[in-house]
């Protein structure tokens, strides 16, 4: 049965879309559960109900430790290049299709921009003397550093399908696969302060056609939530002939329901709908008077809290096939949030500090995280 009435404040919005990553040193997260329950980052294994339309604003914002001039020119004199950035940010649009009620589809559509990107100039990294050079003569050099600007743009846009295999309401449980791809989309002809185009890392779309492949776990019981999910991202070479490296995203979040209806997301909507008088004498309805679901009535609001353990694997980037030393790593968050519903309206707010932030050679690693966003039931 279809039940209409139903409050996203009483349901997981899923996929809204691909799964927050804390993010490699210099890319975005993809994305993440921006619905109106469980975990913010990690992703739930429910699905939307057959028909139902959601929509997302999402931005997130990453603060990068910057590397000094002295960092940068070290990197030059180990025959290596490296390079410093402040920050990512990213505000991305999503929205989201029950095609049934265990298939969802979900599209998103990012703006993403790199802000004070710093590295040595062409004349250190050519010369061929930097592992001769002494500290008076790296010293001398600091003011070559070039000061290359922010690179903003529209990024590529990401589809994600979710089949949900498993759903046992006696159990709270379910277990969905995750599948998709990413497509280039995004720009990648932006050019630096002095006019010279930014290398693929810096652009906002990457030029490849990348997969993905992962699956998703959730329970419930009472007012918690545990969501446990995984996805890998196959990528593929693309702008510059570089390829930026597979991800591997990965996280656990538990969520209690601190004010607001508990129960499945069926469960809650079967009570909504039968809360209406129109629908008191449908034969649902009828059953669903003669037990008791005094936990569910309606409040005008919902709250949850929430941790998770977010992280991402990055593989070393490679250009023209040759990987680069100072690129890829391994970055885990520990972030406590929180959601509050409204109606058919859900905010979030999640907040990231890193406990794993292991990154190959020399890189800007990541100091902190915010993520914050608001979705929206549309039908």
């Amino acid at each position: 049965m279809r039940v209409f009435g139903l409050r996203p404040g009483d349901l997981v919005f899923p996929l809204m879309f691909v799964f927050a990553a804390p993010a490699e040193a210099h890319h975005p997260g993809g994305g993440g559960n921006t619905g109106s329950g469980g975990a913010i980052n990690t992703i739930s294994a429910d699905t939307l109900s057959e028909g139902m339309i959601t929509a997302a604003v999402r931005y997130e914002f990453i603060k990068l430790g910057q590397l000094s001039d002295a960092q940068l020119l070290a990197a030059v004199a180990q025959g290596t290049h490296a390079h410093s950035i402040r920050s990512i940010d990213s505000l991305s649009l999503s929205a989201a299709y029950g095609i049934t009620d265990n298939l969802t589809i979900s599209v998103r559509a990012p703006g993403v921009r790199r802000s004070d990107i710093r590295e040595p100039g062409e004349d250190m990294l050519s010369g061929g003397h930097m592992g001769n050079m002494n500290a008076g003569d790296m010293s001398s050099l600091m003011s070559g550093i070039n000061m290359r600007g922010n690179s903003a743009g529209f990024g590529d846009v990401t589809m994600l399908g979710q089949y949900r295999f498993h759903n046992s309401a006696e159990h709270g449980t379910s277990a969905a696969v995750l599948f998709g791809f990413k497509a280039p989309t995004g720009t990648t002809n932006r050019l630096d302060n002095a006019g010279q185009l930014f290398e693929a890392e810096f652009q906002p779309g990457s030029g490849s056609w990348d997969g993905l492949l992962g699956a998703a776990f959730t329970k419930r019981t009472g007012r918690w939530s545990f969501d446990v999910s995984g996805l890998y991202w196959l990528i593929s070479t693309g702008t510059q002939n570089t390829n930026l490296g597979d991800r591997f995203i990965f996280g656990a979040g538990v969520s209690y329901r601190l004010v607001g209806p508990i129960g499945s997301a069926r469960e809650i909507a079967l009570h909504e709908f039968c809360m209406q008088p129109k629908n008191q004498l449908h034969e649902h309805c009828l059953y669903h008077a003669n037990h008791d679901h005094s936990d569910m009535m309606k409040t005008p609001y919902t709250l949850d809290l929430v941790l998770e353990l977010n992280g991402e694997w990055h593989d070393k980037q490679r250009i023209a096939g040759v990987p680069d030393p100072n690129s890829g790593g391994t970055t885990v968050y520990l972030s406590p949030g929180v959601r509050v519903g409204v109606d058919r309206f859900s905010g979030f707010l999640s907040v990231g500090v890193p406990v794993v932030n292991q990154h190959n050679g020399i890189q800007s690693k990541p100091d902190w995280r915010v993520l914050t966003g608001v979705s929206a039931r549309l039908n």
